[in-house]
């Protein structure tokens, strides 16, 4: 009878165990092209900690970023929707408020919620300054009610805002930014409280500012790309403290860790970003919009697996709400992603739904290994259509009127816009319009930010855009 007592903790610690919700940490390089990684081959960047990632997890060799440029994809990162129809049409804009988000699903649900590093949908251009206490689209308005951010990308350094106060850090900025998010988990790990975790890098977005020790090891190229390469060094190590990190909370069995960048290569930086893809950030083509990507989960990923399945940033918001059991409610509708919950699994054979892209009046539609791209072309349009499995590069434009897929994807295409312009003027909200908007500006045009111009002008990262006040 005296072990009756006994067996029943068990049996509680086992259920418990058992019922243990799974923690999310979303990880975002900010112009990391396709071809940055050492698992790719890359000729003078070595990424260990990535790679040892890749080697323990699913590794997407077809991932995509929900844009061309980074504040778009950070959207369809949060929304699950295609970026236009949540009012971020480029860099810069302002994400509406009317939008359902990811943080605010999980903060529902009884997660922690935490953001780290780059925002950038507040409406504010130019390079990363803190985020003022009362910024009405920064981090807290959409559901982070933690949050070590900047408006833009940042560098050597930097000067961020912890809820709206202002700090100084010293160090590199992707080290500083994964320091400060592990503190977040561990306070939440220590409370048994699930948390979700967003890490949005600065690196390797211009300028480029970089440590002695990671400079050293790219001597040989031209300062821009020595400095480009050192950043993202810099960045791969900081991966590597994030999984030491949750390894020594204990956690890592249960956090699902999800790596990708925001967006495709940059150009003019040697040996090349993209991996051989074409073209480069701001671009519809494959070096524009594909990304590397990875996500890590001991507990239901313990074999190592390489897809080629066709997934993007639109898929994060759906994923995560099938493994957390978040309800369809917490969604706006249309979505545009779709889970990867049987992905993670096993393979799962063509993919149903296609990816959709829009961007400064293009538009591309990826079908499987089909894809379609419309560009504006005076009064017509120019459209092109590539096979991908069998040419990558997009070099062999197989469009002809009456091909088979040209008339498929057309009809795609040409669905989506409309349902996006439907987005676009507010249809999908209650209030079956757009509320009113922040304006598109540089941080320089705001009055709160004026008193720290003459503390901020020494600093390398905002002399151009204050020189002349």
């Amino acid at each position: 009878m005296r072990l009756l007592p006994f067996l029943f903790l068990i049996v509680l610690s086992q259920a418990k165990a058992a019922q243990k919700q799974t923690n999310f940490v979303l990880v975002m390089a900010d112009d990391q092209g396709w071809g940055q990684t050492g698992y790719y081959k890359h000729p003078v960047l070595k990424t260990p900690n990535l790679d040892e990632m890749a080697s323990k997890g699913l590794r997407f060799d077809r991932f995509y970023a929900g844009g061309p440029v980074c504040s778009p994809t950070r959207a369809s990162v949060l929304t699950g929707r295609t970026h236009d129809r949540t009012g971020v049409f480029d860099h810069g804009y302002a994400l509406r408020k009317q939008e359902k988000t990811l943080p605010q699903a999980m903060k529902n649900s009884g997660y922690a919620t935490g953001h780290f590093g780059k925002w950038h949908l507040n409406g504010l251009r130019g390079p990363g300054v803190p985020i003022l206490p009362k910024d009405p689209n920064g981090p807290e308005a959409f559901g982070f009610d933690h949050w070590l951010s900047v408006t833009n990308f940042f560098d050597l350094n930097p000067v961020m805002s912890r809820q709206g106060k202002f700090e100084d850090f010293k160090g590199d900025s992707s080290e500083i930014i994964v320091e400060e998010a592990l503190k977040f988990m561990e306070k939440q790990a220590k409370a048994d409280k699930p948390f979700f975790c967003v890490i949005w890098y600065g690196t390797p977005h211009s300028p480029w500012m970089a440590l002695e020790k990671d400079l050293a090891e790219f001597k040989d190229l031209d300062q821009n790309s020595k400095a480009h390469y050192a950043e993202l060094r810099a960045m791969d190590r900081s991966i590597g403290t994030l999984r030491a990190g949750l390894r020594k909370m204990k956690v890592e069995e249960d956090t699902l860790l999800w790596f990708t960048s925001d967006n495709g290569g940059l150009p003019k930086i040697k040996p090349t970003t993209t991996g051989g893809l074409r073209d480069f950030k701001g671009s519809l083509y494959e070096g524009g919009i594909r990304v590397p990507a990875i996500i890590e989960w001991p507990k239901k990923i313990n074999k190592f697996r390489t897809t080629n399945y066709p997934a993007g940033a639109v898929d994060i918001f759906p994923t995560i709400a099938e493994i957390a059991g978040l309800p369809n409610s917490s969604m706006h509708q249309p979505q545009d992603g779709q889970s990867l919950v049987q992905l993670m699994k096993k393979e799962i054979g063509p993919r149903k739904k296609p990816l959709i892209f829009r961007s400064r009046a293009r538009m591309a539609v990826i079908d499987n290994d089909w894809k379609i791209v419309s560009q504006p072309r005076g009064d017509n349009r120019k459209i092109e259509l590539f096979n991908l499995a069998k040419d990558p590069s997009e070099s062999d434009d197989l469009f002809h009127p009456q091909h088979e897929q040209v008339t498929r994807l057309r009809k795609t295409l040409v669905s989506a816009r409309t349902s996006i312009d439907r987005s676009v003027q507010g249809k999908d909200y209650p209030e079956g319009k757009v509320l009113p908007q922040p304006p598109r500006i540089f941080w320089t045009e705001v009055p709160e930010y004026q008193k720290y111009f003459k503390a901020w002008k020494s600093r390398p990262e905002y002399e151009s855009r204050l020189r002349k006040f």
